[in-house]
C-alpha cells in the first residue's frame, strides 16, 4: 500500500519491478498505478481534504526516521527530525534510494512542501514480535507528543 503514491511511481515500479516484484504480494509489489488501492487512495483523498502540518508514517523495522524526498526540503524538516530522534533514541538518516519513491511521505512532502517522516520502529524480522510492543511504544510516545505540538 505504500508504493502506490504519485511521486515517482514509475520509478519505484522499475526498482521494485527489477527486484522480482511484479505480482500482488505481502510486501514492495506497487500496484498497477499510483492509487490503484483504495486504502491509498483513501489516504490520499484525507489529506487533501485535510490541513496537517506534517505527517508521520510507520513501518517496521530499523528504529530509524527517514525524513526526505529527493531534493524537496521543507523548512524546518531537518530540525523537526532531529528533535524526532533526541525523543525516541532513533537516528536520522536520509531515505535509501531504493526505497525513496512512491511512498505517503514522499507525495506529502511533494505535494505540500512540508515536513514528512518515515519512522521504522523496532528490530528483527517481520513480523516483529509483540515482546517488542512495549520499547516501541515507549520509544516513539516523544515523537507523537512533539508532532502534535509542532
Amino acid at each position: 500500500m505504500n508504493l502506490q503514491f504519485p511521486a515517482g511511481w514509475e520509478d519505484a515500479k522499475n526498482i521494485k519491478y527489477s527486484q522480482g516484484y511484479t505480482r500482488p504480494a505481502p510486501r514492495d509489489f506497487v500496484g498497477f498505478g499510483p492509487l490503484t488501492e483504495p486504502e491509498s487512495l483513501a489516504i490520499y483523498n484525507f489529506t487533501l481534504e485535510h490541513n496537517f502540518r506534517l505527517i508521520l508514517t510507520y513501518h517496521s523495522q530499523g528504529e530509524v526516521i527517514y525524513w526526505q524526498f529527493q531534493n524537496y526540503n521543507p523548512p524546518m524538516s531537518l530540525s523537526i527530525g532531529e528533535q524526532f530522534a533526541q525523543v525516541s533514541g532513533y537516528s536520522l538518516e536520509e531515505t535509501p534510494f531504493n526505497s525513496s519513491f512512491a511512498g505517503y511521505k514522499d507525495w506529502f512532502i511533494q505535494n505540500y512542501n512540508r515536513p514528512g517522516y518515515t519512522i521504522e520502529v523496532g528490530l528483527g524480522n517481520n513480523p516483529l514480535p509483540i515482546s517488542q510492543f512495549d520499547k516501541i511504544y515507549n520509544d516513539n510516545l516523544g515523537i507523537l507528543v512533539l508532532g502534535m505540538v509542532l
